[in-house]
């Protein structure tokens, strides 16, 4: 466990070390998929503090979420025309039906508890995905997205950074 970690720290300092450990943490953490969960435990690798990589990685993840809601059902409006992307659009779309029965019923409630598991498929950016559908206010989907990458982001560091 300790050379997959060593070889891990030594990637992320080669690749992005110029940038420095406050950057790379909010970088990361701005990345669909990643998000707080590839963040924080960049972070520990990095070998940043506790509190302040919990914040970084909770603001990075946080600051795309606004412009997504906002832009998001626009953008797509355009791009809907070029066949790829409205296939893409589609199982999104699906996926998110599937997913977002909680936020369905719950509205801002069901937002904090889809964000707030740091589980696949559940972070900020297929919240922002889920307010959309399910047509949530944008004020209360940017609250209850960030309350629950606040949770996630505590629950990832609590569980995380013993094991890094």
């Amino acid at each position: 466990m300790e050379e997959i970690r060593e070889t891990i720290k030594h990637f992320i300092i080669d690749q992005f070390g110029f940038l420095g450990p406050q950057i790379v943490i909010f970088m990361i953490s701005l990345l669909p998929v990643m998000e707080v969960r590839g963040g924080i435990p960049a972070g520990a690798f990095l070998e940043e503090g506790f509190i302040s990589t919990v914040l970084i990685s909770t603001a990075g993840n946080i600051a795309p979420v606004l412009p997504v809601l906002l832009l998001f059902q626009p953008v797509s409006r355009l791009l809907r025309k070029i066949d790829l992307y409205n296939k893409f659009y589609h199982w999104l779309y699906d996926r998110v039906m599937q997913k977002g029965t909680k936020v369905k019923k719950y509205g801002g409630y069901g937002l904090i508890l889809f964000t707030a598991v740091p589980v696949p498929s559940t972070g900020a950016y297929s919240a922002c995905l889920a307010a959309i559908v399910f047509g949530v206010p944008v004020r209360t989907a940017f609250l209850g997205i960030s309350v629950g990458v606040v949770i996630a982001g505590i629950i990832v560091g609590i569980v995380s950074y013993p094991l890094f």
